[in-house]
């Protein structure tokens, strides 16, 4: 009867294993997914946050490269305490799966709070920014962030290319009688702001800011989703872990 006992609790221990095992591989590939997400939005998106009233939208990136790059490292500590049926790294393993949970509960609210607000501080902060900082000495990255906007997304102005009439830039000597930046121009050559024609400039409906809020709305979505995700995971982890831990203490005795 002990026997039969001892031998259902090695098949247990085995079948945990393998579930952990498993689980460990897809929590590593999520982490994987996660950083990847996080250096993405910093090296390709980078050049918009000048643009933005807040660090929120960058804070959240950063965090999500900290919880991959930890989720990465966990996910090979899990692999050795998995393989070697230490309980003291099954510990450790553990405590790191709920750091990283902590972490990520952290970005999600604060993509959630940032989400709710966008819209207002977009409108605020950008109409000011392109009439009072775009061109201005000292101002040079604000400039290149704006320029970059207004060709990635093909807009002209915060809210149309009539914004740009009561800008400070386009009001002064060094705009040489442009009418908008250069970079509202269908096809960017020199001065070709002096011409504010439907034909030479683009003429979006809604402006810059209806097409960034939607940007940033669809990319803190996406940053919640790969949290998320991985947060699901690692509740069945945790539960895992627990459960390998307990049957290899009570084989131990």
């Amino acid at each position: 009867m002990a026997h039969d006992k001892v031998e259902q609790d090695d098949w247990l221990i085995l079948y945990l294993k393998y579930l952990l095992f498993v689980f460990n591989f897809f929590f590593w590939v999520g982490g994987a997914a996660v950083l990847a997400v996080g250096v993405w939005t910093l090296v390709e998106k980078s050049g918009y946050l000048s643009v933005l009233a807040s660090s929120t939208f960058a804070a959240s990136a950063y965090i999500l490269i900290f919880a991959g790059a930890l989720v990465m490292v966990t996910g090979f500590l899990g692999f050795g305490a998995i393989i070697r049926e230490d309980r003291s790294c099954l510990s450790t393993y553990f405590c790191l799966l709920l750091v990283i949970f902590l972490v990520e509960l952290v970005a999600g609210v604060l993509a959630h709070v940032y989400y709710q607000r966008l819209s207002d501080e977009l409108k605020q902060h950008l109409t000011r920014t392109l009439s009072e900082n775009y061109g201005q000495p000292g101002a040079s990255e604000i400039t290149t962030s704006v320029d970059r906007l207004q060709q990635d997304f093909k807009c002209c102005g915060s809210n149309s290319s009539a914004d740009w009439q009561h800008s400070t830039y386009i009001l002064s000597q060094e705009a040489e009688g442009r009418q908008v930046p250069d970079s509202c121009c269908k096809t960017v050559v020199a001065r070709c702001g002096q011409r504010a024609h439907p034909s030479n400039i683009y003429k979006v409906e809604g402006g810059c800011i209806t097409k960034l809020e939607q940007f940033l709305a669809n990319h803190l979505l996406l940053m919640g989703a790969v949290g998320i995700g991985v947060a699901c995971l690692q509740t069945c982890g945790m539960v895992l872990t627990c459960c390998l831990h307990r049957r290899l203490q009570l084989h131990c005795h």
